[in-house]
C-alpha cells in the first residue's frame, strides 16, 4: 500500500507536488491506492478538505482510500469523507484508532514524500522462507515475495517487475523494477548483479533509471536505505 506523508495542505502545492512526483515514474501511480498519513501532519486541522485531497488524486488516477494515524479531529473529518482509518505508528495513534483497524485499508499523501504504508511491519510478521525464482522474470510479469525474502536467480526483464516484504536478490542482469520492503521494512536492501534497472525502491522511497545511472550503472550493487535517500554502493567480490 502507498502512502504519502501530508506535512500541510495547500491545495495548489499538493496538486504541483503530485504532479512533479508522478512526472518522475510515468505510469507507476496509476489506480494506485493511497493512504494519507497524518502523522507528521504540522498545518491547522481546519485547513484539511480531505474532499478537495480525494479530488486531486483521482484527476491523476490516484485512488485514497483512507487516513493513517491524526488527531481526533483530523480523523472525524476523514471519516466524514467516507475514509478507512488506519492506526498510527505512535502509541497514541494505536489507542486512537484501535477500533477502526478492521475498517479497511489506506492512504496517504504529503509533500514531496512517497513511501510505502506499514499497514502491518514486517518485523511484526515474523520471519518467513525466502522465495526463489529459478527463472528469468519476463516483460509484463510480476513476482512477489509478500512475507520474506525474493530470490531471483536470473535476469529481470524490461518491463517486468519484483518486490519482496524483505530483501530483492537478483543474480543476474536487473533491467525492470524491484521494490523491497513494500509493507515499510527499511532496513530492506536490492541487491543484483548488473544495475540497469528502471526503478528501484525501498519502503516506498525510489529512484528511477535516470537518478541510478550516476552510480554503479551495469555493475554489482547493494541498494539501501539511509536517512530518506537510496545509496547504491558496490557488492565486494573479493
Amino acid at each position: 500500500m502507498t502512502a504519502l506523508e501530508l506535512y500541510f495542505f495547500d491545495e495548489s502545492e499538493f496538486d504541483q507536488s503530485l504532479r512533479d512526483k508522478i512526472n518522475q515514474a510515468p505510469g507507476f501511480f496509476r489506480d494506485t491506492p493511497l493512504i494519507i498519513s497524518l502523522e507528521k501532519y504540522e498545518g491547522p486541522s481546519s485547513e484539511l478538505d480531505f474532499f478537495k485531497i480525494i479530488g486531486n488524486c483521482r484527476r491523476h488516477n490516484i485512488h485514497v482510500i483512507g487516513v493513517r494515524g491524526g488527531t481526533d479531529d483530523q480523523r472525524r473529518l476523514a471519516r466524514g469523507a467516507s475514509l478507512a482509518l488506519l492506526p498510527g505508528g505512535n502509541q497514541r495513534d494505536r489507542e486512537i484508532s484501535e477500533p477502526a483497524v478492521e475498517d479497511a485499508a489506506g492512504v496517504a499523501a504529503g509533500q514531496n514524500k512517497a513511501q510505502t504504508g506499514p499497514v502491518r511491519s514486517a518485523e511484526q510478521s515474523g520471519a518467513a522462507p525466502a522465495r526463489i525464482v529459478s527463472q528469468p522474470v519476463r516483460s509484463g510479469q510480476q513476482v512477489c515475495a509478500s512475507e520474506g525474502d525474493l530470490i531471483v536467480l536470473a535476469s529481470v526483464q524490461a518491463g517486468a517487475e519484483v518486490l519482496a516484504a524483505g530483501n530483492v536478490h537478483v543474480y543476474g542482469p536487473l533491467r525492470g523494477r524491484a521494490l523491497a520492503g513494500i509493507h515499510g521494512a527499511e532496513h530492506a536492501r536490492v541487491f543484483c548483479q548488473s544495475l540497469e534497472a528502471e526503478l528501484v525502491s525501498i519502503a516506498g522511497q525510489y529512484k528511477i533509471s535516470e537518478d541510478l545511472q550516476d552510480n554503479g550503472w551495469k555493475t554489482a550493487v547493494q541498494i539501501q536505505l539511509k536517512d530518506d535517500s537510496l545509496v547504491v554502493t558496490p557488492l565486494d567480490r573479493g
